[in-house]
């Protein structure tokens, strides 16, 4: 049966249709309207949010556990309904999208699983030693706790993963914090199909319907509104470098404080060292490519730019990519917006500095076929813009005179998401000097493969330094991202009836 979205907003566990209306766009199949978010929207959700804060942060890591787990079950219990909309509005082909729900109830699993070990906690004890000279020590036990309500905004690449239950979704409401999502409009019947689960989950273990709300589109307000509500402690956000700076610069201009996760864009680089690519080059090529398409090029770890010393080897990894690019079909864009913002992009870069176009081809409307570049190190050098990402299947092959060179190209980019290193064991002294480089430019630094994919997992950093996001320090995939949403609390001398239970024994 097909689905048919309420189209409504999910606050406190009511859906509310508001009043203005919009239509999504669908890369295919019927459009739907749905309820444009307000102001005042915005801050019936955060109330309700900070209404249910204390009895959240409250419940046992067993009681959210058993909450992360029931959002997963009930997501699948909607499994049929996401695929089918989710492939309408966004143009992903089913598999992906059946992929992603697997990883977006999986995540919610890990979270269940981790905070039921408890290890994040971090916990501390240093007893009291009252005979300690010349001042006694007092009894010290630290943990780490909820900060409060948390604004979460939907991505448009990952409409499951990065979306309403997506990856901050599950670690805000595992580290006992209400949620308040502003949902992308890109494809809100995908939302609100996960909305949905959530408030199902809730009623079903018997928990305050405040602790999450969805908040479907509206114009530029809704989002500040909802960074600048007092009640909101903490935001995630993954998406363009120009939305996330301005709501950034919101939460730091706000009277309070408080910490912005922004995941926002990188480009990635591949560096293809003289051993691997003489051995190698042409497959290293090949599978750059098969990269660089990946999800029409929508992937934040998309390996945009690859470095290789000039010459023969570079010649045949150039050549590998551009016959593997040019056999790949056109791919709907998740937006017409997206697809118009990759055109111009890929126009921008051909007319760089020194830019020698290796495959140009044209797409209209909201697909996008693959474009490939290639520059000199000096040229790429001369121009800044050369370095910034064009979020789509496009590809820069940048030559470098020599491993010096390299280096030297290797120190000018600014932050990135990863960093990769094609070798073998002749380049292993180059790799030692590259590594240092590379691990103050990402935040994850891989060996011969391709960044995309991003594992979720307990090691995994998803983050970087500015511009890849704005706190190099959180990661926004894996547990170690539950992370953003603590504080470490100090409780000092006392009385056993107030110590909280995870800080006992």
């Amino acid at each position: 049966m097909t689905h048919i979205p309420h189209g409504h907003h999910l606050i406190a566990g009511a859906r509310v249709a508001g009043g203005a209306r919009f239509a999504s766009a669908p890369a295919s199949g019927p459009a739907h309207d749905f309820a444009v978010g307000t102001p005042d929207l915005v801050a019936r959700a955060c109330a309700a949010a900070d209404a249910a804060f204390p009895g959240l942060a409250a419940t046992s890591r067993a009681d959210r556990a058993r909450l992360l787990e029931a959002i997963a079950d009930q997501i699948e219990a909607r499994a049929g309904a996401i695929t089918e909309i989710g492939a309408q509005e966004t143009g992903l082909p089913p598999a992906r999208l059946e992929g992603e729900r697997g990883r977006t109830t999986g995540q919610l699993r890990l979270f269940a699983d981790h905070i039921r070990k408890g290890d994040y906690l971090d916990r501390r004890h240093d007893r009291a030693l009252p005979d300690r000279q010349p001042l006694p020590r007092p009894d010290l036990r630290m943990m780490q706790r909820p900060v409060g309500p948390v604004a979460v905004f939907g991505a448009s690449n990952f409409p499951l993963a990065f979306s309403v239950a997506g990856g901050d979704t599950a670690a805000a409401l595992a580290a006992g914090c209400p949620v308040v999502v502003k949902g992308h409009s890109a494809h809100p019947g995908t939302g609100e199909i996960a909305g949905d689960a959530i408030v199902a989950a809730l009623a079903d273990c018997g928990m305050d319907p405040g602790i999450f709300s969805l908040i479907q589109g509206g114009r530029r307000d809704v989002g500040e509104a909802l960074v600048t509500d007092p009640r909101i402690r903490a935001v995630g956000f993954t998406g363009s470098l120009g939305g996330g700076r301005a709501l950034y610069d919101l939460c730091a201009a706000r009277p309070e404080p408080i910490p912005f996760f922004g995941e926002l864009g990188s480009v990635n680089p591949v560096f293809v060292l003289p051993g691997a690519a003489a051995a190698r080059g042409a497959q290293i090529g090949a599978g750059w490519a098969a990269s660089l398409v990946m999800g029409a090029g929508q992937f934040c770890t998309n390996p945009g730019i690859a470095v290789l010393v000039a010459g023969a080897d570079a010649d045949a990894f150039a050549e590998a990519a551009r016959a593997a690019l040019a056999r790949t079909p056109a791919q709907a864009m998740l937006t017409d917006g997206m697809a118009a913002a990759y055109r111009d992009g890929a126009a921008r870069v051909g007319a760089g500095q020194g830019v020698r176009t290796l495959l140009a081809q044209a797409c209209g409307g909201r697909a996008a076929l693959p474009h490939l570049y290639e520059v000199t190190a000096e040229d790429f050098l001369a121009d800044h813009a050369l370095a910034e990402e064009v979020f789509g299947p496009l590809g820069l092959v940048l030559r470098v005179a020599d491993a010096a060179q390299m280096e030297a190209v290797a120190r000018r980019f600014a932050g990135q998401l990863t960093a990769t290193l094609h070798l073998d064991a002749a380049d292993t002294d180059l790799g030692r000097r590259l590594l240092p480089v590379l691990e103050r430019m990402a935040g994850r630094v891989l060996a011969n493969g391709f960044p995309t994919g991003v594992e979720v997992a307990e090691a995994m950093v998803h983050g970087g330094p500015y511009p890849a996001s704005t706190n190099f320090g959180a990661t926004s995939v894996g547990t170690l991202s539950i992370r953003r949403f603590l504080r470490p609390v100090c409780y000092q001398n006392l009385p056993d009836p107030l110590i909280p239970e995870d800080l006992r024994g």
